[in-house]
């Protein structure tokens, strides 16, 4: 069995840096700090990393052995509430965030599970909701690490 201990925050295929399989999950799989799956090329991998710190959509995993995995986004069913207006935008992301649940948010929409309950709020406020299936990448929190840019210098062309 594979096992990666260490995660480094992406690769840029170059020579050195060779993608050698990847593993496909949920959000809440990639929340777990210690995880027994198959990659997608069907081997056999336990991931161990430390605990409160997400797997990210992205993140490349280093196993014991040198072979790089990429962490990708599993498609599951979420709701996805969609403004038309940044008023009634900023307002359900506060009265969600109030909630303590978990948002995906982008411009002028948020991502949650689906609850019936979050979703009759949101369409108060106006919002019309999305059902179809889509990767989950809810924010960190306000003391998580920022999963958006990264913290060296070269360009990503």
């Amino acid at each position: 069995m594979l096992q990666a201990f260490e995660r480094l925050s992406h690769s840029h295929n170059t020579i050195n840096n060779v993608i050698h399989d990847s593993v496909t999950l949920d959000q809440d799989t990639r929340k777990k700090a210690r995880i027994k799956i198959s990659t997608d090329q069907g081997q056999t991998l336990g991931i161990f990393m430390q605990r409160g710190h997400p797997l990210l959509v992205g993140e490349v995993l280093k196993t014991e052995c040198g072979l790089l995995i990429e962490v990708k986004g599993k498609a599951e069913d979420v709701s996805t509430a969609i403004a038309s207006d940044w008023m009634n935008f900023s307002r359900i992301c506060y009265h969600l965030g109030n909630r303590h649940t978990s948002l995906q948010i982008g411009e002028l929409w948020v991502r949650f599970k689906p609850d019936h309950v979050l979703e009759a709020l949101a369409e108060n406020y106006g919002l019309s909701i999305d059902r179809t299936a889509a990767v989950f990448e809810p924010e960190n929190g306000a003391y998580g690490s920022q999963k958006h840019g990264h913290n060296h210098s070269h360009s990503h062309e």
